[in-house]
């Protein structure tokens, strides 16, 4: 199994649903946020996000991703990934990409029960405010996302569908 990589908005499922299909496919699964943490000895990205700027976090997580070593492994993106710095162009050439896709009300519902302190882009908005940044965002990158080789909803379709379309590859 090459590399797969996990797209999609925040709130998509990308860490909690990879680690579930990680252990499905019996090959490790890589977190880019926490590879950026490690590499910046921070406690969180909103840590570096405060210190450093968004900027500098779209680099070191481009950074992170164009270096990994690894030639089998499910990999989780942030959900800006593949809208910076030709990543997605990068990930497509290094192993198959899938978007996680789930609809805008099952994102808003799982992103306000979340610790919206920890996510810097969500952290000072309120319910409406976080629609609407759902919405926005989510229309800027579905351009990116629908350019996966696989789309992927994993709220109405099973796990084995996807390992299906993953081995015919």
């Amino acid at each position: 199994m090459p590399l797969v990589f996990l797209i999609g908005f925040m709130g998509s499922g990308k860490t909690t649903f990879g680690k579930k299909l990680a252990h499905k496919l019996d090959t490790p699964f890589i977190d880019i946020d926490e590879l950026v943490v490690t590499r910046h000895y921070i406690s969180g990205i909103s840590e570096l996000i405060n210190a450093k700027g968004i900027d500098f976090f779209r680099q070191a997580e481009s950074e992170v991703l164009k270096g990994l070593t690894a030639e089998h492994a499910v990999v989780s993106t942030g959900g800006g990934t593949p809208c910076y710095f030709e990543n997605l162009e990068w990930m497509k050439r290094r192993g198959v990409v899938v978007f996680l896709k789930v609809d805008e009300g099952v994102i808003f519902s799982r992103l306000k029960t979340t610790n919206l302190a920890g996510r810097p882009l969500l952290k000072d908005l309120n319910e409406d405010g976080l629609k609407s940044f759902i919405h926005e965002k989510l229309g800027e990158r579905l351009p990116y996302y629908n350019q996966a080789d696989i789309i992927f909803d994993p709220v109405h379709e099973k796990m084995e569908e996807l390992v299906a379309k993953l081995i015919v590859r």
